[in-house]
């Protein structure tokens, strides 16, 4: 199955280190809405009766559209786009957008896994497994790149915390629900390069992202791009302005375990000053831009926790809220191969 609206761009709609103060530093709600007449919290499982929510064929094709269009989107500083391989040597565009359709499976399962599960430990702990056999899956298709492993966290939690939420901000609160739950199957193992760098630097990393609920998705990537839009700036130039807010802000795992602090330092000041400029979309700001890739490059610098943040922005923005879910299935689904 395939799904319009991801290929080139379209047209149409903790610590603060060397920069702006991150977003979210209150404390979230991470308890979601009380379901009616339970008095306990709706934490992205079951939807509350008489709640409509999208099919999971729908929020898997929506999810493999986000990772496609992030992937897509060009000159993104540093990562893996329609120009090259960014700062990688292992990775392209091709490679990204094998390994999206490749997560399809997975995400419909976790949206069914959603809808048929309560809420509590026991959904947390199908989502890591259902997690854990989509990261393999992913690993064979790649031949052992790593393309998507934070994006599948990310955007595993929010497929399965949509089902009756109201909107984004709850759907992340629902997500930060599920994020603070644990694990008892999780393997003991290797530790990943992010979680050695959010333990390192003491940052919140992915997990500590998803269990804030998502601020840098929520106060960040999505009221950028809504803004870029409202003011008439094109789609593409909208979300790398929004990429850039979250580079800008972001304590990225992924910068950190390749350059440490003096890296991030980089890459968040170096996004301010292409949005000091006025965004990716002029004369001044494209060339702060293209200048910002180059020294990414060439330092090996790759922000692709902003990046994964990003999709997840471009996933909620596509989500049909309830009252919108018949419009949306005929929208978004498009052939079966």
């Amino acid at each position: 199955m395939t799904v319009i609206g991801d290929g080139p761009p379209a047209e149409a709609p903790t610590s603060n280190i060397g920069g702006r103060r991150s977003a979210g530093t209150g404390t979230p709600n991470l308890g979601g809405r009380r379901s009616a007449g339970t008095g306990t919290p709706n934490l992205g499982g079951r939807p509350p009766p008489g709640a409509s929510r999208p099919s999971a064929a729908l929020l898997a094709g929506m999810a493999v559209r986000a990772l496609r269009q992030e992937a897509y989107l060009s000159p993104k500083p540093g990562l893996a786009d329609r120009r090259g391989r960014g700062a990688h040597d292992d990775m392209d565009l091709p490679l990204l957008l094998a390994s999206a359709e490749a997560l399809r499976p997975t995400f419909r399962s976790v949206a069914e896994a959603a809808e048929r599960t309560a809420a509590g430990v026991g959904l947390r702990e199908e989502l890591g497994r259902l997690g854990r056999v989509g990261e393999v899956t992913m690993l064979r298709i790649t031949r052992g790149v790593n393309t998507h492993r934070g994006a599948l966290w990310v955007l595993g939690l929010l497929i399965a915390a949509v089902g009756g939420a109201a909107d984004e901000r709850e759907a992340a609160r629902h997500a930060a629900g599920l994020a603070v739950l644990p694990d008892r199957r999780l393997p003991s193992g290797a530790v990943s390069h992010g979680e050695r760098a959010r333990r390192r630097y003491g940052v919140r990393g992915a997990r500590g992202e998803a269990e804030a609920a998502f601020p840098h998705v929520i106060e960040v990537a999505l009221p950028r791009l809504r803004r870029s839009r409202a003011a008439g700036l094109t789609e593409e130039t909208s979300r790398l302005d929004a990429l850039l807010e979250v580079m800008s802000l972001l304590d990225d795992t992924c910068v950190l375990h390749r350059g440490g602090l003096e890296g991030l330092r980089v890459v968040r000041l170096g996004a301010e000053r292409v949005l000091a400029e006025g965004g990716a979309g002029t004369d001044s700001g494209h060339a702060a831009l293209i200048e910002l890739d180059e020294r990414l490059t060439a330092r090996r610098l790759s922000p692709g926790g902003s990046a994964d943040l990003l999709a997840a922005a471009l996933f909620l923005d596509t989500v049909p809220w309830p009252g919108h879910v018949a419009r949306a299935e005929r929208e978004v689904l498009a052939c079966r191969r």
